[in-house]
């Protein structure tokens, strides 16, 4: 069974990653607590067991995925991410594929994440223009994405980018869009890494909040074309990749649940700290949880919560335990 591990505090607007021109350098304090979590078997959750993985029913996966965004949701993206990747793999990657990725992927030695936007291409992804130009049993990408979560950083030796793009001669709009893994690091035959592929972060977003979780924007085929490996068939990879964005969807649909829980306990704890000094004698000052107003609209923010979250099966089961 996974063992727990310690998932560092939320960063606030202070501590958050940082790009350099060698990569990306996540928040102090997430390697560790990234380490802690692969040697606990946290990323095996959901997966297949022929992988090293844990088959438990995607209710708990949903759950304790729920518990990592409570604690902080900025470094539960990328876990969330990779489950996702692993679960198109296995649905819709080859052999060889899976025997190649999923080992180090269900272990947590690699991560993964979905990469679909383009500057010109948001919620129309039939307007993708990332090209792939076959190159033996393998593609070459080049193009450029935006809105990376997590699209780079120092967790892990590698990261499997599962890419959009179009092959040359490819029709247009969606029935011409097919789905790569394109590794951050070369994969040999014997499944050691080789060289660095042609995949660089050139910026990382800047955004209202989660700064400790890098939204990059990445660049294929800055030289030769990045190295890619098509999944299954030419033309079907919004089919594919549905598979991974459906995983998030899910994942991300009980986000704001664990956040609000995260303000409920935050909320408690200050109230807790007020009343202490209170009773020690050191303010005479009621604090505002104490008082009608805030207090009525406060239960009734809780409630409206907790009705969110039992709209879904994840969080009664969170309630039962």
């Amino acid at each position: 069974m996974p063992r727990p591990c310690s998932i560092p505090e939320p960063p606030g607007g202070h501590p958050r990653a940082r790009w350099t021109a060698d990569g990306v350098v996540t928040a102090p304090g997430f390697r560790e607590a990234y380490r802690q979590f692969a040697a606990g078997g946290w990323p095996a959750l959901g997966a297949e067991p022929q992988f090293g993985g844990q088959r438990v029913p995607r209710v708990l996966v949903s759950a304790v995925g729920e518990f990592w965004g409570s604690a902080c949701l900025a470094f539960k993206l990328g876990p969330m991410l990779t489950h996702g990747a692993v679960h198109a793999l296995e649905l819709c990657g080859s052999a060889a594929q899976k025997q190649q990725y999923l080992p180090r992927m269900v272990s947590g030695e690699w991560t993964g994440t979905m990469v679909l936007t383009e500057a010109q291409a948001g919620s129309d992804l039939g307007q993708v223009r990332t090209r792939a130009v076959a190159d033996g049993g393998y593609y070459r990408l080049f193009g450029q994405k935006i809105f990376i979560t997590w699209g780079d950083h120092d967790l892990t030796a590698n990261t499997l980018h599962m890419v959009l793009g179009r092959i040359e001669g490819a029709p247009p709009g969606v029935k011409g869009i097919s789905l790569f893994i394109v590794p951050k690091v070369l994969v040999n035959a014997d499944g050691s890494l080789g060289a660095r592929n042609d995949v660089r972060c050139l910026s990382i977003e800047r955004k209202l909040g989660i700064h400790a979780s890098p939204t990059c924007v990445l660049a294929f085929g800055e030289r030769n074309g990045a190295v890619g490996d098509l999944v299954g068939e030419p033309g079907r990879g919004l089919e594919y990749m549905f598979v991974m964005m459906n995983s998030a969807r899910l994942s991300v649909g009980s986000e704001g649940y664990a956040v609000g829980e995260r303000a409920f306990a935050a909320r408690d704890a200050v109230g807790a700290h007020a009343r202490a000094g209170q009773a020690a004698g050191r303010g005479r000052r009621r604090p505002g949880a104490d008082h009608q107003s805030p207090r009525r609209e406060a239960h009734a923010a809780h409630d409206e919560v907790a009705d969110r979250g039992l709209a879904c099966p994840h969080p009664l089961w969170c309630l039962a335990v």
